[in-house]
């Protein structure tokens, strides 16, 4: 097949999404901005989900590649790791801020449920949360390795919500302002994290999920149990008798091994945490495992 073409109709189709979005932006509009008829379009590609597939990869391989490049530009001009993180989030918010549209999570558009992209939207998050590792991990060093994953979610975190102000016109500064303030708020972040050696919250194992890529059941058997070590820890600090601590840490272990089976029986679990939830301090925790378990 011409590549050429194909690259011409990944280009246009990239337009006519960003103008019409995923539902409204037909084949035959694509094909007519391209000056081909629909049945050339689909010559290179059998469907508008397959096309969409291959401009959300091109949008974000693209990004990444120009981000190597910068990076190795960088790198020889010796630049320092701040600066260079700083160049990096400014480059990633100007790239994002000008293909919005396929870089925000797809959970609403009916492009999720094909395998296709989601197998392309799996492998986009890991290579954009590796990146974000990789950016602070060379600017603040291996310090940081124990809180790392923290660090990425909240500047993930920061970086989504002041994109979408600055999509939404609320806010009008330039990228490379925005980049210095998210970069003087995450040294305050780090620095804190570091004096205080907070335990860390996120694990490697938990970074990848979301709602394209649920977690697995052995993960969230897991989490469940050391949430339930969280709640023993808060009956042992309850102000009550060593009667009643006991006999809370008695159901509280009748709950756990009925959760460890393959079954669980549902009833039994809600006679165990409805009992947990007589007592006031308990009653956020055990909403909280109600959650974890539904």
């Amino acid at each position: 097949m011409d590549d050429g073409k194909k690259q011409q109709i990944l280009r246009t189709a990239m337009q006519v999404f960003k103008e019409k979005g995923y539902t409204a932006a037909s084949m035959q509009e694509i094909a007519e901005a391209c000056g081909m008829a629909k049945a050339s379009i689909y010559k290179y590609f059998p469907s508008k989900e397959d096309l969409f597939t291959e401009v959300f990869v091109a949008c974000h391989q693209t990004m990444f590649d120009q981000a190597r490049e910068l990076d190795m530009a960088a790198q020889a001009s010796s630049m320092q790791p701040k600066e260079r993180l700083q160049q990096q989030i400014q480059f990633q918010l100007q790239y994002m801020l000008e293909n919005y549209f396929f870089m925000f999570e797809f959970k609403e558009l009916p492009v999720t449920e094909n395998e296709r992209f989601i197998q392309a939207w799996k492998k986009k998050r890991v290579t954009l949360l590796t990146w974000h590792k990789n950016c602070f991990m060379e600017a603040y060093g291996e310090r940081i390795e124990r809180h790392v994953w923290d660090i990425v979610a909240i500047f993930r975190g920061i970086l989504r919500e002041y994109l979408f102000h600055s999509v939404q016109k609320v806010i009008a500064l330039p990228m490379s302002e925005l980049a210095a303030f998210v970069v003087a708020r995450m040294d305050a972040v780090i620095r804190d994290m570091l004096e205080t050696d907070s335990a860390p919250i996120l694990k490697k194992s938990h970074i990848h999920f979301n709602d394209l890529n649920p977690i697995d059941e052995s993960s969230r058997q897991e989490n469940i149990r050391e949430f339930l070590l969280a709640v023993e820890a808060a009956i042992r600090g309850l102000s009550r008798n060593e009667s009643v601590r006991q006999e809370l840490l008695e159901v509280l272990g009748l709950l756990q091994r009925e959760l460890d089976q393959d079954s669980p029986n549902r009833t039994l679990v809600q006679v165990y945490t409805t009992y947990l939830e007589t007592v006031a301090e308990l009653r956020p925790l055990v909403r909280q495992l109600r959650l974890m378990l539904s």
